[in-house]
């Protein structure tokens, strides 16, 4: 498939106070991160500045918070599913939630009987639920869609999850362990909500927010003005709202960077709610089949939608080719810019950012989004390399090429 970009202005932004922004706020970050420095795996990953590739695509700064190393597991999803836990483990333990402290959480549990801990995943979030629920002394089991590669279903087994591969794709494979879940006891700890079930979704948003206040001090710790434009990659846009949010309530209405939501071409559930009249809920039937293949959701999640359809410029749909060039970009660096190893997911956006900027069929879009010198353009690298041979075969073998082969 030749490289397409797809974009729509967001007719729909106002900016607006909506129910979750309120759970978003600076205090709730600092509450995130405090507490994640509690656990001995945590350290602050970086956001590295590309100063040669900000000069090649004529804009003022280009930076990648970039998640390859968080945890030890690659990925932003370990904050999201650390927090939700802590949170439920409280709850039912009846701990006060202000004052938690995974080593209270692991005395705790030596005293409890060790419960399941069940979650759909496309990858990241399962092991990121396996994971720690090894870690405070619980159990998990991790279902993953149709076609989910081999080296992420071993990922999440070795780390003592049960594991299986449904032949549904991810939507329907949420709602069939969400029953599941309910028929057996499990807790259920999943990134996207329902009515009835919005709790932990909540806090797994929240968790999310330990990276956003992490890049923005960093930030401005490079002495850079706040940035301009913000790319975000979206699944169900459980991170996209994390983000947004936490810049909402940090810069407020008027100085918050414009937002751009960044989908694969196959799997657009939050382009096609923007692209509906009344911005209604759409959903995306079938596989989603893609490179990008923590992105490969075809239902907004429901707390997420309201603030995304609120504070959201743009909406972008791409192939799998702009992700495999931001693979690419980032691999190979110019000059003296780091290496950054990322996965189709995590590099999508900076693809996207380079695209929009250095190819001639995307003028009219880089002139609707303002994007020229006085750009700063901030992006997340969301994932390490998840599968090697896929990484080699783009960035080796020239998988998902950027321009046609003659």
């Amino acid at each position: 498939m030749p490289m397409t970009v797809e974009w729509i202005r967001n007719v729909h932004e106002r900016r607006q106070d909506v129910p979750l922004l309120s759970d978003l706020t600076m205090h709730v970050a600092e509450q995130t991160v405090s507490y994640h420095r509690g656990w001995p795996e945590y350290h602050k990953t970086p956001t590295r500045l590309l100063p040669q590739l900000a000069s090649y695509a004529g804009v003022e700064a280009i930076a990648v918070k970039d998640e390859s190393t968080r945890f030890g597991v690659q990925s932003f999803k370990i904050l999201g599913s650390t927090w939700a836990i802590a949170q439920a483990l409280a709850e039912r333990w009846q701990l006060n939630p202000q004052d938690l402290h995974v080593d209270v959480l692991k005395d705790r549990a030596k005293t409890k009987p060790a419960m399941v801990l069940a979650a759909t995943s496309d990858g990241n979030h399962g092991l990121g639920v396996a994971w720690t629920a090894k870690a405070l002394g619980q159990q998990a089991v991790i279902y993953l869609p149709k076609g989910t590669h081999e080296s992420r279903v071993r990922r999440i087994a070795e780390v003592g999850a049960q594991v299986y591969v449904t032949e549904r794709n991810y939507d329907d494979t949420v709602r069939d362990v969400a029953q599941k879940a309910k028929t057996n006891g499990w807790l259920l700890v999943q990134d996207t909500a329902w009515p009835g079930y919005e709790d932990i979704p909540k806090w797994v948003i929240q968790g999310y927010l330990t990276m956003a206040h992490e890049a923005a001090e960093q930030w401005d710790g490079h002495g850079l003005q706040p940035p301009t434009h913000i790319i975000l990659q979206a699944g169900v846009g459980s991170l996209a709202a994390a983000v947004t949010g936490y810049y909402a309530n940090r810069y407020g209405r008027a100085q918050c960077p414009t937002i751009v939501i960044a989908e694969p071409l196959t799997a657009p559930a939050l382009f096609n709610s923007a692209a509906h009249p009344n911005a209604q809920a759409a959903k995306v039937e079938g596989l989603m089949e893609t490179v990008m293949a923590g992105l490969a959701c075809g239902e907004p999640n429901p707390l997420a939608w309201p603030l995304l359809r609120s504070w959201t410029s743009f909406f972008v749909r791409c192939s799998d080719s702009v992700a495999a060039r931001g693979t690419r970009i980032l691999s190979n660096p110019l000059g003296t810019d780091p290496r950054i190893m990322a996965g189709e997911s995590g590099s999508m956006p900076l693809g996207l950012a380079v695209t929009l900027l250095d190819q001639l069929p995307y003028q009219e879009a880089r002139k609707a989004l303002g994007l020229g010198p006085q750009s700063r353009i901030l992006v997340f690298n969301t994932e390490g390399v998840p599968d090697f041979q896929g990484f080699l075969d783009i960035v080796w073998d020239g998988a998902y090429p950027s321009l046609p082969k003659s």
